[in-house]
Parts: structure tokens; sequence; C-alpha cells
């Protein structure tokens, strides 16, 4: 299976892939229900034959050759201490996904439909606080579904980190000595992402305002209008935004604050997990002066002071 991309910019839509994986309680198999964000989706496929890689955690199946492309491949249901059943990987799939530039396939159990849903429907995974877990698995959001149904969407980056795949760069080049004033304005959903921001953002010597969303967002540039009023943009400097984003995204954060006439001079800069180019596009249409991927603290530092000195001229 291909996926497409249909979703309109500021639409505050999110497509998700829907899967399945099932688990074994003594007489019983309960049907999990689980999402992935489509961006971070390159196709679907049947489970290949794999490689099996020896001293590796056992919820890694093994590796497959995909056009000339190495791919790991991990079972969510191992990673998430789930019993399978076992006629289970009968259906069984392979979701390739990019993030963080980095290409790994996740077998579940049934890949069953793709699903728009709009951010306002889901709910952040905070009533277990950051990190916690379900199942084993992190989540990062729930929304209902038909039949008073209850859909998880997997924190997938955690599993790469699980893997020692991926590491945020957070250090900056000697070089890289120039310091600004201001404010800079935070948004995203993880307080782990929102820390390594704000400890680059302070080392360039910025003061730092934290949002958890899009709509939290919005409501900190109101306050910040009251307060400094028409010199706002003297004062806010940048505005660094996450895109997957419960209640209100990135995408439609941005359409907003560029309608607004308070604020549509302020420069935003997308940080994202999301490494396609089809959501770099669509950051730029929504606004966005630069579109970073998650996280290389030179790059980020380079596209930040670029960005604040030209708006200084």
């Amino acid at each position: 299976m291909n996926i497409e991309h249909s979703l309109k910019v500021g639409s505050n839509e999110m497509e998700l892939v829907d899967f399945r994986i099932f688990k074994q309680e003594d007489d019983r198999v309960y049907e999990g229900i689980y999402g992935v964000n489509v961006s971070k989706v390159r196709e679907i496929i049947k489970l290949p034959k794999l490689t099996e890689l020896p001293g590796t955690p056992e919820f890694i199946e093994g590796i497959f050759d995909l056009r000339n492309v190495v791919i790991p491949v991990v079972n969510l249901a191992k990673w998430m201490n789930i019993k399978e059943p076992e006629n289970a990987q009968k259906n069984a799939r392979v979701i390739i996904t990019e993030f963080n530039n980095v290409l790994i396939g996740f077998v579940v159990h049934e890949a069953k439909r793709i699903r728009r849903i709009s951010w306002a429907d889901i709910e952040p995974a905070s009533f277990m606080s950051d990190g916690a877990t379900v199942d084993g698995s992190k989540i990062t959001g729930v929304t209902k579904i038909e039949g008073d149904n209850v859909l998880l969407i997997l924190d997938l980056e955690s599993v790469i980190q699980d893997l020692g795949l991926y590491e945020p760069d957070t250090q900056f080049n000697t070089t890289e000595n120039e310091t600004f004033s201001g404010v800079a304005l935070v948004l995203d959903d993880s307080s782990t992402a929102r820390k390594i921001v704000k400890e680059a953002l302070v080392k360039m010597g910025f003061d730092v305002l934290e949002a958890m969303d899009g709509k939290e967002g919005l409501q900190k540039l109101d306050e910040l209008y009251e307060l400094y009023g028409k010199e706002l943009p003297d004062t806010l400097k940048i505005i660094i935004s996450d895109v997957e984003m419960p209640r209100m995204d990135g995408f439609h954060f941005a359409a907003n604050v560029k309608e607004d006439g308070r604020f549509d001079n302020i420069p935003i800069v997308f940080n994202s997990s999301i490494s396609d180019h089809f959501s770099e596009d669509r950051g730029v249409e929504a606004g966005g002066e630069a579109y970073l991927v998650k996280f290389k603290a030179s790059a980020f530092y380079n596209e930040v002071a670029r960005i604040v000195r030209a708006h200084m001229k």
C-alpha cells in the first residue's frame, strides 16, 4: 500500500494509519487499536523474509532489503511486552516509516485503514504524565472512534531511541558564539523536546516562553500583545513550533498567526520529527521560514540566527 497525502495546510487535521495489535490473555484475545501519523509512513507491505540479527533485543525481528536500502524491522507487540496469539501474524503487515531521518519498519498484526481526524479531537496523554506507558508502550495522544473505542497514537520515536538509532545532537560548535536578546516562544507537546529547544535558545541569549500546543501558543501571543502592544515584534524575536500537537497542530497555529495583523511579521520555524519533503512544503505554505528535523544543534543555531538577523534589518 502506497501512502498519498491529501490534507490542506491549516485544516488542523491529521491522517492516521489505523492498525491493530492483538493480545492473548488467558482464553481471550483482545484487539488493541493504534495509530501513526501518515506523514511518517512511506508504505505498508506484507511481512517479508527477514534476516535475523544475533545479539539484538528480542523485539527486533531482523532486517531486509527494500529497493537497495537495509531496513531494520521491529515487532511492536514484543516491544510493548504484549503476548501474541498463535495466529496473530497471519495477516501481518510491515509499516515502513521515516522520521528523524531514520527508516524503520514495524510489524503489526493488521493494517485497517487511513483515518482523517481533527487534532481538536485528540487528547494529549497527560493523564499518564509525560513518558508514562500503556501496555509497555509510550503514547502521545488518544482519540475516540466508532463504537466508543479508543485509538492510541504511539510514540514511535521512543522505539528508535531504545534501539540507539537516534540521539538528539545538542552541542553547538565552538565557533557559534553570537548571542541575541529578546523573547522566543516554543511550542511542543513533549516536555523533553521543549527542554532541548529551550536550552538551545537560552544559550543563544533568548528568554523563552513555552506552550504545549497551538491553542496555548495563541493564548501566549495574546498575553504578550497585552503586555507589549505594537512593540511586540521588537520583543518576540521568533517562534519555534512542533508540527504534531493535540488540540491544534503547528500548521494550523501558523496559519492563524499569519492571518493576524498583530503577529504576522513574527518569524516561525518548524521543528519536527517528520522528515518528509511533503511536510517541508506544507511548512512553507503555512508561513514558516524554515523547517528543521529534530534535533541538530548546529543546524538549529544557524537557521534561527539567520532568520533573527534578517528580521533585525
